[in-house]
């Protein structure tokens, strides 16, 4: 008889699976860690509009009134603490209802993030030709990497105690770790908008109102143990 380099490959592998027993007392088990951790980064988005019947001088607005905040903005910048760049920034026509245009409409943002909460919130209020739009709180990738480290122990340790409780619990001495993954994320709280009208009532000096929340950081374990 006359096999190909491929049916012999094939009837090794068919050999060695026939001879192979498959795994017993494989315990399939998973474990997780959550830590709540206080949220350290704020993103704060300030933007404005404009209409009118000239595109031209609907953007000549636009841009001097985001230029008037970014030099408000860049006084107080530091890296980490308080960041600023521009956001969105775009210009389109209106239309009527047999579709030719009737106007045009802009619109212009800047958004200050950081882990300096007070500062970002001194610096908005001192911003005058953007209103606060939105504001949204989460994890700084420093805080987050501590965070998930602690979540993660726990989540180890309590696999480990589960999977020894189980062996003993089926009559086994102990047990060894096959294979296992870990996975982390998040539970982000959707922070509230602040509405225009809010931010136009502050006084233009006074810091707009902010408080950060917390967020739960989860870490899981799973994977299989052999009893022995």
């Amino acid at each position: 008889m006359r096999w190909t380099a491929a049916s012999a490959l094939l009837a090794v592998a068919n050999a060695a699976s026939a001879q192979t027993p498959p795994p017993q007392n494989v315990l399939q088990l998973s474990a997780s860690g959550t830590v709540v951790a206080q949220q350290d980064l704020l993103s704060m988005t300030l933007s404005t509009t404009r209409d009118g019947p000239d595109p031209a001088a609907i953007q000549s607005q636009l841009k001097t009134a985001l230029d008037a905040a970014l030099a408000e903005a860049r006084k107080s910048t530091q890296s980490g603490q308080l960041d600023v760049r521009t956001g969105n920034f775009n210009l389109a026509p209106r239309y009527t209802r047999d579709g030719k245009i009737s106007g045009w409409a802009g619109y212009a943002e800047l958004v200050l993030e950081g882990r300096d909460l007070p500062r970002i919130a001194q610096v908005a209020g001192r911003i005058t030709t953007l209103t606060v739009g939105n504001v949204g709180f989460a994890l700084s990738r420093e805080q987050r990497a501590k965070v998930e480290v602690e979540a993660q122990t726990l989540a180890i340790n309590a696999f480990k105690q589960k999977a020894d409780e189980l062996a003993k619990g089926f009559g086994f001495a102990g047990y060894t770790l096959r294979e296992v993954s870990v996975n982390a994320n998040s539970d982000e709280p959707v922070r509230p908008r602040m509405m225009a009208a809010q931010a136009k009532s502050l006084a233009s000096d006074a810091a707009v109102p902010i408080e950060a929340g917390k967020t739960n950081v989860v870490v899981n374990v799973s994977g299989s143990v052999q009893l022995k």
